[in-house]
């Protein structure tokens, strides 16, 4: 695998490098270093675009890596809404593109009885 765009040298942040693992991108298999953002696995592997933004659609990447924006509103392991710059990366991860706000699974008694958009979770807060 090439790592040509891996971030070695950060003037602020230090991203921790453990054994190398494998995790999954939209399907396709990708390695990366276990303990390290997700979003820097991904940028290692060339992958720049983490997301779009919901209005105009525009590309969204990996921006701050301290997860005060929300440029980097990824799937993992089935749960929407992670901020991969932050989530440690671990053997065996799965990560998705995710579209618009991503979609809530509502349970009941460990069962899923719907699915409902972050729109509605998004109607009950303040402003």
């Amino acid at each position: 695998m090439n790592f040509h765009y891996r971030i070695e040298n950060h003037p602020i942040l230090k991203f921790k490098k453990g054994q190398r693992v494998k995790f999954t991108f939209d399907g396709g298999e990708l390695e990366g270093y276990e303990g390290e953002p997700i979003a820097a696995a991904l940028h290692a592997a060339g992958i720049k675009v983490l997301r779009r933004s919901i209005k105009l659609n525009r590309p969204r990447g990996f921006f701050c890596a301290i997860g005060k924006c929300s440029s980097c509103l990824m799937k993992v392991n089935g749960k929407v809404n992670v901020m991969v710059c932050i989530t440690p990366l671990k053997e065996g991860t799965v990560v998705e593109t995710q579209s618009g706000r991503g979609k809530l699974a509502m349970e009941c008694n460990n069962h899923v009885v719907a699915q409902k958009s972050i729109d509605t979770v998004n109607a009950f807060q303040k402003d």
